[in-house]
């Protein structure tokens, strides 16, 4: 399952690309983050891996983050591993002058080995789409109230 999603940010790509660099700035804009912990490599470089921690009420979620491709500000690809799934997700930022930036993502799910999800996928594959794009959404949001002198 793939989906794509797209949205402009009235920001400079350096303000925003900044902002999405930040693992600091995850809790902003992704429900139920609590902390990003590196296991190898150089932060935010390629190969670079780490456990992301979420808590939703009483559910608890690890996802393994590698990172394959670290082009900022123009791009950002990483492969994320959870028991039960994996997926990829490939970012792209375009400048658009007038201190706007189009930020683009594909996200694909490569993996999905537990009997319900595989369900939800297949019967409401929305279910997928909605929190991601209610964290893009966000992270708009939080990117458009940072001071553009960062």
């Amino acid at each position: 399952m793939k989906f794509n999603g797209s949205i402009e940010i009235n920001q400079s790509i350096d303000v925003v690309t900044k902002l999405f660099a930040d693992p600091n700035n995850i809790k902003e804009y992704q429900e139920g983050f609590e902390k990003k912990v590196l296991v190898s490599g150089d932060e935010g470089q390629d190969g670079a891996i780490s456990k992301m921690y979420y808590k939703q009420g009483k559910h608890e979620m690890e996802l393994t983050e590698t990172i394959t491709s670290n082009k900022l500000p123009n791009s950002f690809e990483a492969f994320y591993h959870h028991k039960h799934m994996d997926n990829t997700m490939k970012c792209t930022f375009t400048d658009l002058g007038n201190n706007k930036t189009r930020y683009d993502t594909e996200i694909e799910y490569t993996r999905i080995n537990w009997v319900m999800p595989r369900l939800i996928a297949i019967l409401f594959p929305s279910m997928y789409r909605k929190p991601a794009q209610r964290w893009f959404d966000n992270f708009k949001t939080f990117a458009e109230k940072q001071n553009t002198e960062q």
